[in-house]
C-alpha cells in the first residue's frame, strides 16, 4: 500500500456515518446504545440544565438515545430529532410512543439548515458527532441559530487519545511494511479529535458562554480479534469514522486497500492479548455552553 488515501470531503455531514437499515438499527439500539453510547448520554444528562416547558433539538439522533432519559429530567419536554437513516428514525418514533407523556417529532436530515424555526429551543444535543472540525462547526452554528436566549448546547464525543491502542496497531503495521501513506494519514486522523481545551474553545468561538467540559476515561474490552471486528460498536461506529478520518469510504468494498492492515490488527490482537482481553480506551467528553443573546 504505497498510494495516498483519497482526499476526504469534510463538506459532507453524512459521509462518515453508516446509514442504518432495519436490521442494523435494531442492533444499534440493542447493543451499541447500552454498551457504548450510554457512556456519552449519561454524562450529557448529568450536565443537563433543567428548564420548564423545554423544547429539545437532537441532531443526528439515530434511534433516539438518550431522549427518554432527558425526558425524565425535563418532564413535559417536546423533542425534535433528525437523522440520515429512515430505519433509525422509525425505531426512535416507536420508542417515543412507549413513554407516557413524551412528545417527539423525528425527521429525516437532508442538510443544513434544518427546517425548524430559529430561537425556538431550550436545549440542543448531539451524541458522538463526527470528529472533523468543519462538521462540528456547522453543528454548533446550527445550535446557535436554533437555541433561544439562555438555551443550552450539549455535545458529547470521544476526545483525543481515544482508540489509541487501535492506532498503535495500525502504526505498527505501517512501519513494518513501510506503508508511508498510512503513517501520514494516521497521524492526521489522530489529531482530528479535539483535546479538552480545544473542545471548550470551539463552543466559545461559536458564541456560547459559561462553557464547561467534563471528561471521563473508559475502556471497551474484547475477547479476541474476531470479537473486536464483529462487535456492533466497532462495526457501526468506531471503524466507519476511523475510515472516514483516514480518507476512505465508510462502507468496506472487496479489494479494499486497508484489508491488509485490518487483517494484521486482528492477528495482532489474538497474539498480544491471547491471555486476556484487548482493551480500547475511550476518553468520553461532554461540552456544555449557554446561548445568552
Amino acid at each position: 500500500m504505497t498510494t495516498d488515501p483519497p482526499e476526504r470531503d469534510p463538506a459532507s455531514s453524512t459521509r462518515g456515518r453508516v446509514k442504518l437499515g432495519p436490521a442494523d438499527a435494531a442492533i444499534f439500539e440493542t447493543f451499541v446504545v447500552p454498551r457504548y453510547l450510554a457512556l456519552f448520554g449519561e454524562l450529557a444528562i448529568e450536565m443537563l440544565v433543567e428548564s420548564e416547558d423545554a423544547q429539545v433539538f437532537h441532531m443526528h439522533c439515530r434511534t433516539g438515545y438518550p431522549d427518554r432519559g432527558v425526558a425524565m429530567r425535563l418532564p413535559g419536554a417536546h423533542f425534535y430529532g433528525c437523522d440520515e437513516s429512515p430505519s433509525a428514525l422509525e425505531l426512535a418514533r416507536a420508542k417515543a410512543t412507549t413513554m407516557a407523556g413524551m412528545i417527539a417529532d423525528y425527521r429525516l436530515f437532508e442538510g443544513y439548515p434544518v427546517p425548524l424555526p430559529a430561537t425556538a429551543f431550550s436545549h440542543a444535543i448531539t451524541i458522538h458527532p463526527l470528529a472533523n472540525v468543519e462538521e462540528r462547526a456547522r453543528t454548533l452554528n446550527e445550535f446557535g441559530r436554533l437555541l433561544a436566549p439562555h438555551g443550552q448546547a450539549l455535545v458529547a464525543m470521544p476526545l483525543r487519545g481515544s482508540f489509541q491502542e487501535l492506532a498503535d496497531l495500525m502504526r505498527e503495521y505501517a512501519l513494518k511494511f513501510e506503508a508511508d501513506a498510512l503513517v501520514k494519514a494516521l497521524d492526521t486522523a489522530m489529531l482530528i479529535r479535539p483535546t479538552v481545551e480545544m473542545f471548550g474553545a470551539e463552543l466559545e468561538e461559536a458564541g456560547f458562554q459559561y462553557v464547561d467540559v467534563e471528561v471521563r476515561t473508559h475502556t471497551l474490552k474484547f475477547r479476541s480479534g474476531r470479537d473486536f471486528f464483529e462487535d456492533p460498536v466497532v462495526r457501526l461506529l468506531i471503524l466507519p469514522e476511523i475510515r472516514f478520518n483516514l480518507g476512505l469510504p465508510v462502507e468496506v468494498d472487496k479489494g479494499d486497500p486497508y484489508d491488509a492492515p485490518m487483517a494484521y490488527i486482528r492477528e495482532a490482537i489474538d497474539k498480544y492479548w491471547s491471555d486476556g482481553a484487548f482493551e480500547l480506551t475511550v476518553n468520553v467528553g461532554c461540552a456544555s455552553g449557554r446561548r445568552l443573546e
